[in-house]
């Protein structure tokens, strides 16, 4: 039909008609065009694992895992970085040495590392008054069934004082259970030392049903101030132990079920001294929960849960005055990020992505009528829901990815080619995508069928351009003395082994990529 239409214009209407042509192709194209992130080695962990390891774990040269910024001054030149495998660094941002502040391995002997990709030391998080009371937490799993005790090892850690430390009884989860999953609070009693000197307290702990999908993540609220509600209120990503995909009725249910803390979003008071008026005392005595949590108070479930109806929420983010990012591990079809509101149901296991979850673990179109019931127990419910839904997914295909990593919304100032963007990346392949984040929030309303578009990313290292940190990464495990022929571990999209990487942001907005495989940390430097 163009062809016709330039047969009818004169001569001046076809050259401008051409012009216009060769001006809107040029401007698609640009638009179009993939941004290329250049990034530069910017610290290498100790090695902690094999560079011939055998299976899927010893052979990732150093875990890492997260990295933190240390709150207050001491923030410009530290940061916090662990490794599943046990320790807790301080790296000193100027000189990329890391000294180890705590050592897992040598304090709890019940702490498995060599079995499933996400165990041993998973995460830990600063409390938003760090810099007044130098208190953070740590949650790692544990192996009942190990010989020792299931107190920490004081023997190897001169300044810890276990006076405050006492073993809470797990709280219970149906169906068989493997791991157990614990919340710890420390309190560094002078946090200017590069080893921790001071109080331990156990907070929390949970069992857990398989060797996969633990409680992966802590978060504060950003907003909250001295006096909000808000303030010093813990959020806990709690994943669903493996249970949602069980062929095991018992277990299937548990994300759904609302006496179960699995596949759950937790919210709870550590301190049991704040906030007393407005908020009960927990089961084992150890933490608060706030009244204004949406099922607190509810007789037969659990007043910790913030939301629900998750398989593995293994990152959280917070934009200021947005919602809660959960950046979410699917099954066999779909990676998702998802808001997170209170009381909502994101429809694990009934649901994966924005489509239905059928019992064999594959999806299918939604019904008709999609609601849900609201699951209090193995037995009774309580009405129906319509479950929410993501504002991101990408497919378990050769385009995407086998398990979603973490995202930020990049906050910077010296790329200006990324605000306003999230930023965020597949685990295993090791890709990168950009999202417009105005566009994410757009999505969040309530159609299943409406999400952000993602972009991809090109990444340049070392002069030389690759389509994901896979590459890069395979690179940086063989110049460590990696042996395999391609990256450890194992995936289904990634078939020569799994990137492991994740995305992190400072409190200046420099973005940095994780990776497992390697241990190494990169930092991005611009974008074009």
């Amino acid at each position: 039909m163009t062809h016709l239409r330039f047969m009818n214009m004169g001569r001046t209407q076809l050259l401008w008609g051409l012009l216009w042509m060769t001006f809107a192709g040029s401007a698609l194209a640009a638009e179009q065009k993939s941004l290329t992130l250049d990034v530069r080695d910017f610290a290498t962990l100790p090695m902690t694992g094999a560079v011939d390891g055998k299976g899927e774990i010893q052979g990732l040269l150093a875990r890492v895992n997260f990295m933190r910024e240390e709150p207050g001054p001491e923030g410009k030149k530290r940061f916090f970085v662990n490794d599943l495998n046990g320790p807790l660094y301080i790296l000193d941002k100027h000189s990329g040495k890391f000294t180890t502040y705590l050592n897992f391995n040598r304090l709890f002997h019940r702490m498995p590392i060599d079995n499933g990709f996400a165990n041993g030391l998973i995460t830990f998080a600063f409390d938003p008054d760090y810099q007044h009371n130098g208190i953070f937490y740590t949650i790692h799993l544990e192996d009942p069934k190990l010989p020792g005790s299931n107190e920490p090892d004081k023997s190897n850690l001169s300044g810890l004082d276990l006076s405050q430390y006492k073993p809470t009884e797990a709280v219970a989860v149906p169906g068989p259970t493997i791991r157990e999953a614990v919340l710890l609070e420390w309190h560094d009693t002078n946090t200017h030392d590069a080893v921790f000197q001071g109080t331990v307290r156990e907070i929390l702990r949970l069992k857990e049903n398989t060797r996969i999908h633990p409680t992966a993540d802590l978060i504060f609220n950003p907003d909250a101030k001295r006096g909000d509600p808000d303030w010093r209120v813990l959020y806990i990503a709690c994943g669903d132990g493996g249970s949602g995909e069980s062929r095991n009725p018992v277990m299937r249910s548990n994300p759904q079920r609302l006496d179960t803390l699995v596949g759950k979003i937790l919210r709870i008071i550590p301190d049991l001294n704040l906030r007393t008026a407005t908020s009960t005392v927990s089961d084992n005595g150890q933490y608060r929960i706030p009244n204004d949590n949406p099922f607190a108070g509810k007789p037969g479930v659990r007043g910790e849960i913030w939301a629900y109806g998750l398989r593995n929420p293994a990152r959280l983010t917070w934009e200021p005055s947005e919602p809660l990012i959960a950046n979410v591990i699917g099954l066999n079809t779909w990676e998702t990020v998802d808001f997170i509101h209170r009381g909502a149901n994101y429809g694990y296991s009934l649901r994966e992505g924005n489509e239905m979850l059928e019992s064999s673990n594959f999806t299918a179109p939604l019904p008709a009528d999609d609601r849900i019931p609201v699951q209090l127990n193995a037995t009774d419910t309580d009405g129906t829901v319509t479950p929410t839904y993501p504002v991101i997914e990408y497919p378990h295909k050769k385009d995407g990815g086998d398990a979603m990593s973490s995202g930020y919304v990049y906050r910077g100032k010296k790329i200006a080619a990324l605000r306003g963007k999230y930023i965020f990346g597949d685990i295993s392949t090791g890709k990168l995508w950009w999202a417009d984040y105005q566009e994410m929030l757009k999505a969040d309303d309530g159609n299943p069928a409406t999400m952000a578009t993602i972009h991809p990313l090109q990444i340049r290292w070392n002069g030389a351009e690759y389509p994901s940190m896979a590459g890069i990464t395979e690179t940086a495990y063989h110049a460590r003395g990696g042996k395999a022929a391609h990256l450890p571990g194992i995936a289904v999209i990634a078939f020569n082994g799994r990137a492991d990487i994740h995305v992190w942001q400072d409190s200046e907005g420099n973005l940095y990529i994780l990776s497992k495989s390697d241990g190494m940390i990169w930092i991005v430097t611009n974008a074009e």
